[in-house]
């Protein structure tokens, strides 16, 4: 499972010009679901994006998590984050999980959030979205499990 993760300081993801999800200062979270991945992973990276520490501290250091802030959480599936991009010019997605594995995944990865995390928002399993964030910072990380 791969998460790219943004410090926002607010982002949205809309589907059909309705926004479907929201969060104030916290994380955007980019979550790709490949061949493989399961709940015991799903659960690693989990843990890892709620204590990973981005957030500044009383010094200006990054040494708070989205816990310690009590941020939101925005959690967009991103079929593409799955890509192999390591030969030619155009992406190979034959590592990404199956559609209905990937959705069960990624709804398995939102509900412990729900259970572990006060504010969380997501998107659409499968839509066509637009997200707009205001990255802060810009401070962005690829985690991996």
């Amino acid at each position: 499972m791969r998460a790219l993760i943004q410090r926002v300081k607010q982002a949205s993801v809309s589907v059909n010009n309705e926004v479907v999800g929201s969060i104030d200062q916290g994380l955007l979270v980019l979550l790709g679901v490949q061949k493989g991945d399961d709940q015991a992973k799903a659960i690693k990276l989990l843990e890892k994006v709620l204590k990973y520490r981005v957030f500044a501290d009383a010094e200006d250091k990054m040494n708070l998590s989205l816990r310690d802030i009590n941020g939101g959480l925005l959690v967009v599936s991103q079929f593409t984050l799955a890509a192999d991009t390591q030969k030619g010019l155009r992406p190979s997605f034959s590592s990404a999980a199956p559609p209905v594995a990937g959705e069960n995944l990624y709804n398995y990865f939102v509900e412990q959030a729900n259970n572990l995390h006060p504010t969380v928002a997501t998107g659409r399993f499968g839509a066509n979205m637009q997200v707009s964030l205001v990255n802060d910072g810009p401070v962005t990380f690829l985690l991996e499990v």
